[in-house]
């Protein structure tokens, strides 16, 4: 027998079992989280006898009789403490790991109540945070620390409406690890989900036999693609992924589905995928675009390999490269890279009484769920409700179906409840990445240095489906030629299957692969030019009336030159600078439908706002809130955000394209216009029961219409970033200038700026996704993410300059902050080493300095 002494409280268990295992399942201590099961990531992060410890690690008789406290254990003013102090830093965004580290500052704080900056990253090493940069959390601690040093707790921060650094409206209950992400979910009677996935990325299924499957005892259904009632195949834009790979069929890439298990406990779930016996053909698998395109190539879907063409063209490029003083011609290659976001997927599926189901989700779309579900379920949309649970991140990641429609098959065929969650190393072969690109890009100047031309050539490996691969192929085609005025352009976009895990939506969605070609062959023409490579973007940036590649006219709301004028005395004095610039649309565009839908409800004397918008960590329902705040005057407490709910929320469209603080905002600006003038007439009371519906359609036009100026996205964001090296060729400091249009919560957006630069970093130095014959050889703790110890100094500047009054003027921020970042590392080491560097991530850099085989190659 084991004693488990939890936050003063004793347990027994005769089971020598994972300590995380038995906290969360057998005592729901819900505030550890299973971020990935290494013992690298510290979201389930406790201290045994005041030691912060990975509860992942450990076992049950390891922690026999010793103390353990997680954060429910913490004290009254603890609480208070650490709520307010990672409330008032911004130190909060999705929250999945934000327990884990108030663990590791107690643990610091108990030895060291006064600790210096250096000592708080050494503390949070364990803890890897994927949206905040850490900047704001180590601000944090620091307030926390002085809280508790001094034992009191300051005044919040004053504010409430547009403008305002306002706390967000979760945070509390992220901090202390009482908001509900899906997996922290437990109804009575629920049975655990499993997927049998293939062995081999390329193979023909020949048979799959269950039986011994279906008779270990605790096995409640097993389910092959002949269980499908309705639609197997589902795809956002070609439906072409299958929910399960029947037999007679190829699988196209390691993570296809080929069984699911229900079953009373995991343990069970798990050793009946082993006892299902599958019968392959193994066949080799199209691992590169180019083998993908040649003639002779086995078609992965019927159709063939070259998924979809994308082309713009403008002028004649041709000629005035002729003409050109100087040219340049460079071949790029980044990597597919993962979101790493800190919370597993996880669907709980619970069926009703009348052929209807409700799942709770963790996506970015509780509409786009509803629709993928109800299709391969057979059932009418109205059967099928969707609720999101918290979302610990997501990074575009989270838009496929991933776990959602195995769960609700399940709970169909079982009549019970069923939740589902993919371990780390299965959703790290699941989910879609980031697109790898080969780029060949030409850049023509005069002698002046002004961009005459640019010809490109692009070609994505979308790998084995097509998941949001089009658009992202399109987007990096649209901005390639950066925020700069390009009267000339010919670009050619390639999106191929291949036997790859699938690439989709990520952060910058194809434009951080644009902008390193385009900023670095900016670079080598500014050279060429003999100016500054500040000097030939000032040159070249947009303004008002200028054209892009595309040929959208700048706005009166464009500042790229604005923020490269903030940047312009940090870059100039410092050897080892780097600059690049950017710009990322908001909004999807391009002549799609783009449309959110909000209501306000009064009841019992509250304003409840009703969004299906979904929050990532981005603080959306803070930034609502705001802007109901400032449209009305209402004051904030009296103010609410729903959760997310396809039976209660109307359609917001996903969270994708920097697009909900526009879309939504402005949405909920609309029906708050409408409360208050219905406030001139009757009092909140007297208003009970009354909805104020708010839309806002961003009309745009197609790519490549027959406008000589169309307009492809509603908005555009601008920023320019400096990146410093120090001596020792590390990154010192980044300055980041950003065109905001108008920051709704500046603290909100700065956060989403350093979130943006850590994952740049990440980017530009170390992250890789290393396959072999398309099986990712990589674990979460060798993705080489940031930690808080490899952060440098971040430097923030907010440029406020956009007249529309759409949201109050708010543009798109989460997307860019990424962007400028590996292209202006780059540039920094050039100046450090003088070797211009052509791939992602960088080689000979002290973060990287041995070279792969490819990069040799």
């Amino acid at each position: 027998m084991y004693t488990i002494n939890l936050n003063g409280k004793v347990y027994t268990t005769q089971e020598d079992i994972n300590l995380l295992e038995y906290l969360r399942e057998e005592l729901h201590v819900t505030s550890l989280k299973n971020g990935c099961s290494e013992g690298v990531c510290g979201a389930c992060m406790i201290l045994v006898d005041g030691r912060a410890m990975r509860s992942c690690r450990l076992t049950t008789a390891r922690v026999s009789g010793k103390q353990l406290l997680t954060v429910e254990g913490l004290s009254d003013f603890e609480k208070e403490v650490y709520a307010r102090a990672f409330a008032d830093a911004g130190a909060v965004q999705c929250g999945f790991c934000t327990p884990g580290m108030v663990i590791s500052a107690r643990a610091l704080l108990d030895k060291n109540p006064n600790p210096s900056k250096r000592e708080i990253k050494e503390a949070i090493r364990g803890n890897i945070c994927r949206c905040t940069g850490y900047v704001k959390i180590e601000r944090a601690i620091e307030m926390a620390a002085q809280m508790l040093r001094e034992k009191t707790i300051p005044a919040a921060p004053a504010g409430s409406g547009v403008g305002a650094s306002l706390n967000r409206v979760d945070a509390r209950e992220k901090v202390l690890g009482t908001g509900r992400y899906v997996d922290d979910m437990y109804l009575p009677g629920m049975l655990y989900g499993a997927v049998l996935r293939t062995k081999y990325p390329r193979a023909l299924i020949k048979n799959i036999d269950v039986s011994a499957a279906r008779a270990l005892p605790g096995v409640e259904a097993v389910l092959t693609a002949k269980d499908v009632p309705g639609v197997r195949y589902w795809g956002f834009i070609f439906k072409d992924w299958p929910a399960l790979v029947d037999v007679g069929e190829e699988t196209r890439y390691i993570g296809d589905a080929l069984a699911l298990v229900a079953a009373t406990s995991k343990k069970t779930a798990r050793e009946a995928l082993d006892l299902i016996k599958v019968e392959y053909e193994e066949l080799p698998p199209v691992t590169t675009t180019a083998e993908a395109l040649a003639a002779d190539a086995p078609k992965i879907h019927p159709q063939g390999n070259l998924l979809s063409t994308t082309r713009v063209r403008r002028g004649n490029p041709e000629e005035a490269l002729a003409r050109s003083a100087h040219v340049v011609t460079s071949r790029y290659y980044t990597p597919p890279t993962e979101h790493a976001y800190m919370e597993p997927e996880s669907a709980l599926a619970v069926p009703g009484e009348n052929g209807e189901i409700t799942v709770y989700s963790s996506s970015q779309s509780i509409y786009e769920d509803q629709h993928g579900i109800a299709a391969i379920l057979g059932l009418p949309l109205e059967k099928v409700r969707v609720i999101a649970g918290l979302v610990g991140g997501a990074f575009g990641g989270k838009e496929d179906l991933s776990v959602q429609h195995h769960a609700a098959l399940l709970a169909m065929k079982t009549g019970r409840p069923v939740k589902l969650t993919l371990s780390r190393q299965e959703s790290i072969l699941v989910h879609p990445k980031r697109h790898a690109m080969e780029i060949e890009l030409t850049t023509g100047c005069d002698a002046g240095g002004k961009i005459t031309a640019i010809v490109a050539r692009v070609v994505a490996d979308t790998g084995a489906y097509a998941s949001l691969g089009p658009p992202v192929l399109e987007r990096c085609c649209t901005h390639i030629g950066g925020p700069y005025h390009v009267p000339n352009a010919d670009i050619t976009g390639l999106c191929v299957y291949t036997n790859n895990p699938p690439a989709g939506a990520f952060r910058g969605f194809g434009v951080p692969q644009a902008a390193f070609a385009c900023e670095t062959n900016l670079d080598l023409l500014a050279r060429k030019a003999g100016i500054s490579p500040w000097e030939i973007r000032y040159r070249n940036a947009l303004e008002p009336g200028l054209t892009n590649a595309t040929g959208q006219i700048a706005d009166a709301g464009t500042a790229i030159k604005e923020t490269l004028l903030a940047v312009k005395e940090v870059y100039e004095s410092h050897r080892y600078a780097g600059i690049a610039c950017a710009l990322k649309n908001t909004g999807i565009g391009v002549g799609l439908p783009d449309i959110s839908r909000v209501k306000i409800r009064v009841e019992d004397g509250r304003v409840r706002v009703l969004t299906s918008a979904a929050c990532l960590g981005q603080g959306l329902a803070t930034a609502m809130s705001q802007i109901v705040v400032e449209t009305t005057g209402l004051p904030l407490e009296l103010i609410e955000v729903a959760t997310p709910d396809t039976s209660l929320t109307p359609d917001a469209g996903t969270t994708t394209a920097s697009r909900q603080t526009l879309f939504t905002g402005e949405a909920t600006r609309q029906a708050a216009l409408k409360l208050k003038q219905a406030l001139q007439q009757s009092t909140l009371s007297q208003l009970h029961g009354s909805e104020f519906y708010g839309e806002y359609a961003g009309v745009t036009d197609p790519l490549n219409s027959d406008k000589e100026n169309p307009v492809n996205h509603v908005a555009y964001g601008y920023a320019t970033h400096v990146v410093i090296l120090d001596e020792q060729g590390r990154v010192k400091k980044v300055v980041a200038a950003h065109d905001v249009g108008r920051a709704i919560n500046p603290k909100a957006v700065e956060g989403q700026i350093e979130g943006g630069i850590a994952m740049g970093l990440g980017y530009a130095l170390r992250e890789d996704f290393p396959l072999q014959n398309g099986v990712p050889r990589v674990k979460f703790g060798t993705l080489g993410l940031f930690r808080a110890t490899d952060m440098p100094e971040i430097e923030i500047m907010l440029i406020e300059k956009n007249p529309s009054p759409l949201a109050y003027g708010a543009k798109g921020v989460g997307e860019i902050a990424g962007i400028p970042v590996a292209p202006a590392v780059a540039a920094a080491y050039y100046r450090y080493d003088g070797k211009v560097r052509y791939r992602l991530p960088l080689a000979d850099t002290a973060y990287r300095k041995k070279k792969t085989a490819s990069e040799q190659d």
